[in-house]
């Protein structure tokens, strides 16, 4: 196998795992919702992968073509979140050097090719509640900031931004330390995505949901996970958690970025291999 071909499955493989958890208001293999079936996901890692994987392109090109795809498949943006997660994780498993030293080179290296093709697949993309920022707003006609820049700008109201000016911390802090806690426990896939999904949920407002709702609801939602986080897996309490799936889409509540930290937690675990 190479190593196109490793970091590309990992990445296909990595999307289609957070499917088959049960993550309470997400689309999953129990329950679709917000429009959107679990096919699409499906279908969105499928097209997207050989973009999202291909070596030697710079991080810009990688999200924009995968995003392109994306929208060409399902018509809809699925997956902009775990794109902008994983295409930096991709470029750095390429340097054959510790991951998380080639990940801070990556980010150190942005340049204004990435910032262009970056905002071109945001605004492609058209993601839920996005709106526009009083200064470096990336849905304008001028000059874009410097990605880092404008991450910079979004980081206190985006995790996904602020994992750009953070060296993807949460990654490291939150998602694996979960998974190992779960796989120590005698977890099992797909239980321990579960587990990385509520510390997600618990340990910080979901920024889709503060874009869509405000951060009261969303600090709502968290505080609700937190509970949640009392539940012992390893009984499989499906009934349990589905009754927040179905409350909290009723509500309209979709937790998309918890879902997408899940995914390139997956995938910096594979890659960490």
């Amino acid at each position: 196998m190479t190593r196109l071909t490793a970091i590309g499955e990992a990445y296909r493989a990595s999307c289609l795992a957070e499917l088959d958890a049960l993550k309470p208001g997400n689309v999953h293999a129990f329950a679709d919702g917000h429009r959107m079936a679990t096919r699409d996901f499906v279908i969105s890692a499928e097209v997207s992968a050989p973009h999202l994987a291909r070596t030697g392109t710079r991080v810009g090109p990688r999200v924009r073509t995968a995003m392109e795809a994306t929208l060409a498949a399902v018509g809809q943006n699925t997956n902009l979140g775990i794109l902008l997660l994983c295409a930096p994780l991709a470029l750095a498993a390429e340097a054959g050097t510790p991951l998380r030293a080639a990940l801070a080179g990556v980010l150190d290296g942005l340049d204004g090719r990435d910032a262009e093709e970056v905002y071109a697949a945001i605004r492609l993309a058209n993601p839920g509640g996005l709106g526009t920022a009083e200064r470096h707003d990336v849905t304008g006609s001028g000059t874009p900031p410097a990605l880092l820049t404008g991450m910079a700008e979004a980081a206190p109201r985006d995790a996904i931004a602020r994992a750009y000016v953070t060296g993807f911390a949460d990654l490291f802090d939150i998602g694996l330390p979960a998974l190992a806690a779960a796989r120590a426990r005698g977890l099992s896939a797909p239980w321990t995505t579960t587990a990385v999904f509520l510390a997600y949920l618990a340990g910080v407002p979901d920024s889709h949901v503060t874009r869509k709702h405000g951060l009261p609801v969303a600090e709502a939602l968290r505080a609700e996970a937190v509970d949640l986080l009392d539940l012992d897996l390893a009984v499989l309490p499906v009934d349990a958690l589905m009754a927040k799936d179905r409350a909290w889409k009723a509500a309209g509540l979709n937790p998309g970025t918890s879902a997408d930290f899940t995914v390139a937690t997956l995938f910096l675990d594979h890659l960490l291999v």
